[in-house]
């Protein structure tokens, strides 16, 4: 069924109202055992109480913040799209309040492609317009689905099955969240675990975001009403020689320039387990980017789950009177990817997990 004139309209103005104006994405949407191993971290009790009062913390800054000039959307996950505060005021509306749009994560995890050396496949297609339609109502404007990609050159992975497979459930995911009014956040995730280079990294980056955008032609997705959410182009993490932000903004503008469409409206960049600044400065190097090329037509930002994150919990350690100082993180975190976004990070905000490492190996959600 085709889109109307006035959904694709309000498709296109849910997009640019994410990422225009130097805006990213908060990542918030970590299953019920993600969040339990980031508490277990700090020392807090995975609770529905706890989760509630953590994403409370992260939804509640003031307007007068201007959070909302930094944050363009918010991924919840399925339990925090219809939590409230104790005073009964619903998250999605605290959200709204601040210029945030709502987001949800709608796919089911992955699961073993059969025939393949270990590589993945995501689920959750089964009654996904169902689940669309029942997210919307409840005040969603845009959905997430990630798939992901391993590289091991020993293996000889991805595999062209792992790759299309991939590519084709994006595009039915992306297509089914259109007709329901969600804008659709396409996240092909090249991991960076193993020994690969940056070059490497590019081959495969590429060759996945064409098959990715064959897929959705395939499928008639409205370009100009969804995101694209990709990995940047860095070496893998046990890789002995280490790239510059320029050579991975380098890499990562030529990857994009020879693959996504010009019709995108954004792309918000995952942080695959970069620290929090090397995140910020990556993404602000990728912006502050020029080559003899010059085309960067989409709004280049971020949807940083761990990388929005970690100071923020390890400033709040699951105590009350830490609220303020954990949102502070929060709002400087923001801030910092706001600038990076129009690539004039100086690299000079410290955090209280700045520098760690938020590498965690075959990440899953």
């Amino acid at each position: 069924m085709a889109l109307s004139c006035e959904l694709k309209a309000e498709l296109r103005s849910i997009a640019h109202s994410i990422v225009d104006g130097g805006k990213g994405i908060l990542a918030a949407d970590e299953s019920t055992g993600t969040i339990g191993k980031r508490f277990a971290n700090i020392g807090v009790e995975n609770t529905e109480d706890n989760r509630r009062a953590y994403r409370q913390l992260l939804f509640t800054l003031a307007k007068e913040s201007k959070i909302g000039d930094y944050l363009g959307g918010c991924i919840l996950y399925e339990e925090t799209l219809y939590q409230s505060t104790p005073d009964g005021v619903p998250f999605v509306k605290l959200l709204k309040d601040l210029g945030i749009v709502p987001g949800i994560k709608v796919d089911m995890g992955v699961v073993i492609l059969p025939g393949t050396a270990g590589e993945t496949v995501t689920q959750g297609l089964d009654k996904l317009a169902e689940r669309c339609a029942k997210y919307k109502a409840a005040g969603a404007d845009f959905a997430k689905w990630r798939g992901v990609i391993k590289i091991d050159t020993e293996l000889g992975i991805p595999s062209e099955l792992c790759i299309q497979e991939n590519a084709i459930t994006l595009a039915r995911y992306a297509t089914i969240c259109q007709q329901n009014g969600l804008v659709p956040i396409v996240e092909p995730e090249v991991l960076c675990d193993g020994t690969h280079d940056i070059a490497t990294a590019q081959i495969v980056t590429e060759k996945v975001l064409a098959a990715t955008y064959k897929a959705c032609s395939d499928h008639h997705l409205y370009l100009e009403g969804s995101l694209l959410k990709p990995n940047m182009v860095i070496p893998g993490i046990s890789c002995s020689k280490r790239a510059t932000p320029e050579e991975i903004a380098a890499a990562t503008v030529t990857t994009l320039q020879r693959t996504v469409p010009p019709a995108v409206v954004g792309i918000t960049f995952l942080s695959g387990g970069q620290s929090e600044e090397e995140a910020t400065v990556n993404l602000s190097a990728i912006n502050a980017y020029k080559n003899e090329e010059g085309r960067k037509p989409w709004k280049l930002s971020f949807s940083y789950g761990r990388a929005l994150q970690a100071s923020v919990l390890k400033a709040w350690g699951g105590k009350e009177e830490n609220v303020d100082a954990a949102q502070k993180e929060l709002l400087k975190r923001a801030f910092s990817n706001h600038l990076a976004c129009l690539g004039k990070y100086g690299g000079d905000s410290e955090g209280a997990a700045g520098g760690d490492s938020l590498f965690i190996a075959n990440h899953q959600y």
